[in-house]
Order: structure tokens, then sequence, then C-alpha cells
């Protein structure tokens, strides 16, 4: 099998969650577990960060791989999903698992999948863990696909565990409320390792305190930890930057950061009092200039792609991969806080999340051109500009993202702003 063919197999031999939805689900670690003993446990021959949550924690992640880069480990980075390449889910300090890797690892074991039909995700996480292993990382930022209790990822034992936030997505899988939701995510908490949680939310608080006190887990709330003063938009050495005033027991500090989406305000203070817990273990010395660097170099360092990401200028395009209700919410913010004269939104939705509590938050002011990602899950571009109409928002429908981009894009004048997302598929075809 060549790289391509590889691929193939991948994506059409085995169910995979981010093209076809539900169907790729698995309520159970059983195959993972199996894949672990086949491979021989590689994952208990590398620490690791662990980190879950509804939003923020692909971001959270990437931040936390960069600091960690920065500090002088050698880190890996399993996330999902996958913008452009595959390849993005599997990384060490920043050098995506080359193609060769892939295949090797497809067909080294290829005939172990057919007898167990494992789920991409399934198998995708062994991959990592195999190659973190092999390559012997110091240390490894794991993110959870989706949940945490069941999550394929659910097999290591972490030097810390981090939980960004509770929101309502996935809630087919999840449970239907946000105390459900809490108790998935709580499932990534281990016995007597330290939990960090982002944010501080009323009525899954209690669940949390509830796991950690079970499990003797040292619970820390970061924003008790740290707290955001002000941010400003600033240039630094041509590059922009979110320069960050935070309050830190007592004392004022100043963190840039290469990132512009204000969402990761909070993303931040995660990553801040994560860091701050894990180096309190001897063995995980950080320093400041570390964390500073890791910050301000966080897309350079990890290849982050898709969050409040610039493609264009006059008009000015952005893209981010938001796409359940909360992060949209605060992306619609940005946007209106964002000086423009026109709003142009090219936007698009997967067919399994709830058109209605997404499209109630949409800007009726803006121009829309509405467009299906190219995938199985992909929402018909007319059926989502209907249930659009019906909230107030009008424009017209296009047969891929690169048309509706492309349209939006021609009937901008320089002081628009154009904005892409909905979905990460979407941002996916634009970026």
């Amino acid at each position: 099998m060549n790289y391509q063919q590889t691929l193939e197999y991948l994506f059409s031999q085995l169910p995979m969650f981010q093209r076809i939805g539900s169907a790729a689900y698995k309520a159970n670690l059983d195959n993972t577990l199996a894949l672990s003993k086949h491979l021989g446990h590689p994952e208990r021959l590398f620490k690791s960060i662990h980190v879950a949550g509804t939003n923020g924690k692909g971001s959270v992640s990437h931040m936390l791989a960069s600091i960690l880069q920065e500090a002088g480990y050698k880190t890996g980075l399993a996330t999902s999903p996958h913008l452009k390449d595959f390849r993005e889910r599997i990384k060490i300090n920043g050098q995506m698992i080359p193609r060769r890797a892939v295949i090797d690892f497809v067909r080294n074991n290829k005939h172990f999948f057919e007898q167990i039909r494992p789920s991409f995700f399934e198998m995708t996480m062994a991959m990592s863990f195999e190659w973190f292993a092999r390559e012997q990382v110091d240390i490894a930022v794991v993110e959870t696909g989706m949940g945490g209790r069941l999550d394929s990822s659910n097999i290591i034992s972490p030097e810390l565990s981090v939980i960004t936030n509770i929101g309502l997505d996935h809630v087919q899988f999840l449970g239907p409320g946000l105390t459900d939701i809490a108790r998935e995510k709580a499932g990534i908490i281990k016995e007597g390792i330290p939990v960090v949680i982002g944010q501080r939310q009323a009525g899954v608080q209690a669940v949390f305190e509830e796991v950690s006190s079970q499990r003797k887990a040292p619970l820390f709330m970061a924003g008790d930890l740290f707290k955001i003063k002000d941010a400003r938009h600033v240039m630094t050495e041509g590059q922009p930057m979110m320069e960050v005033e935070l309050l830190c027991h007592g004392k004022t500090s100043f963190r840039q950061i290469g990132l512009q989406g204000l969402y990761q305000l909070d993303n931040l203070v995660t990553v801040l009092a994560a860091v701050d817990i894990l180096r309190r273990v001897p063995a995980w010395p950080v320093s400041e200039a570390s964390i500073d660097r890791g910050l301000r170099h966080v897309v350079s360092n990890t290849g982050l792609l898709g969050r409040w990401q610039e493609i264009g200028r006059r008009p000015r395009v952005i893209c981010d991969a938001g796409h359940n209700a909360d992060g949209i919410k605060t992306i619609v913010k940005q946007l209106m806080d964002t000086p423009h004269n026109q709003l142009r939104l090219v936007f698009g939705m997967v067919d399994d999340k709830e058109k209605e509590s997404i499209l109630s938050l949409l800007p009726a002011k803006g121009t829309y051109y509405f467009c299906r990602p190219g995938v199985p899950r992909g929402l018909d571009a007319k059926k989502l500009a209907e249930a659009a109409s019906l909230w107030g928002l009008k424009g017209k429908v296009y047969p891929s993202v690169a048309d509706a981009l492309a349209a939006a894009k021609r009937d901008a004048a320089g002081n628009d702003l154009v904005f892409v997302g909905g979905s990460t598929f979407v941002v996916a075809e634009a970026v």
C-alpha cells in the first residue's frame, strides 16, 4: 500500500465519526484495550497530559505542547479532527508523523484490524500511542475526541488531567444535560492525579468535586489561580499578538499569545493553571521564558489552524472552526466588535448538529453565502438556507465552500469583513 491507498483504507474501510457521524461511535473501550494489548501497551511507555472539554481543548492542547516544546521536552501532540492532512493528528515537536510511519502502521496491523473492526478514531489513537512510544517522547499532550469516560484516549495514566469547560454538544452520545456531559468528561479524572478545571460553571462544579473526591485527585480551578484584567491586540516583531494582563497571587503579570480569538482568554487561563500545577512536580520544570515563547509561537511551533485565523486582507477574511452554540456565540461577539462595513458570512454545517440553536445566534444584518461541506455528513445548503430564513438570515446558496468564498470575496469591498465557519469541514476547505 502506498500513502494514498493507506488513507483510502482508513477513510473508507473503517467507520469515521468525522465523516459519517453516529454510526462510527463505540460506547465502550473494548477495541481500544484490545489494540493496546496487541501493540504491547505503548501508552505506558511515555508521560502524558490528558485534555477534555466541550470547547477549547484543541487550543489548550496546542498551547501546552508549544510551552513544553520550548522548555526543551520532546513533546508529542495527539489532536482531532484534522483540517488538511490526516497527519496533523499526530505530531512530535510540531512535526507530523511521517507518511511512511502511517503506511507501516496500517500494513503491519491490518490483519488484526479486520478481526476486531476498530473505529477510525480507535485506530488513530493507537497509532499515536505507538508512534510516541517508538520515538521516546518525554511527554505527550493527548486531546480526547468526544466525551472522556469512554474515549479511546482514556487508557493513559497522565501526569495531569485538564477539563476546559462543559457545553451542549454531542448530546445524543454524552447525555441531554450539562451534568450528564460533565460526568462523561470527568471520566478522565484518575486516582490521585491532579485535575485542572478551566471554568467554574454552576450546575456542573459539583460533578467535578464529587468525582475528584472519590478518586482522591487534587482539584484546581484555573480561575482561582489566574484572572484576566485586560487584553488588547498588538503587533510584535511584525506579528499580530494578543497582550493579556493577568492577576496571579495578588501580582500583575503580562503575557503575549499568538492567537487572536477573544475566546482564547479562557483557554490561556486554563493553560497557565495547568503549567503552574505541572511544574510543582520537580520532574517537570518549565521556565517563565519557555511559557512566554510557547504562547507567542504556538502557531509556528504546532501548526495550529482554524482558530480566528486571518486568511485574507482587503477584504479581511477570518475563519474559525467553532461549531457548537457556545463557540458560535463567542465568535459572533468578536465579529460584531471587529471594525467592518459589511459583514459577509460563508456558512455551512453538518446534519447532526442542532441547527436552530446555532442559527438563532447568528447576526441578521450579515449577508450569507450558504454552502455544503464536502463530507457525507454535510448539510444540504438549500436546507440550511431555508432553516436560516426563519431566523431572518438572508443569502444565496452555493454548491461548494470554494464557490461561496469566491462569491463573498468578489462581492466585498476592501473594508468589508468575510467570515468562514459553521463547521470544521467548511474551514478545512478554506484554509
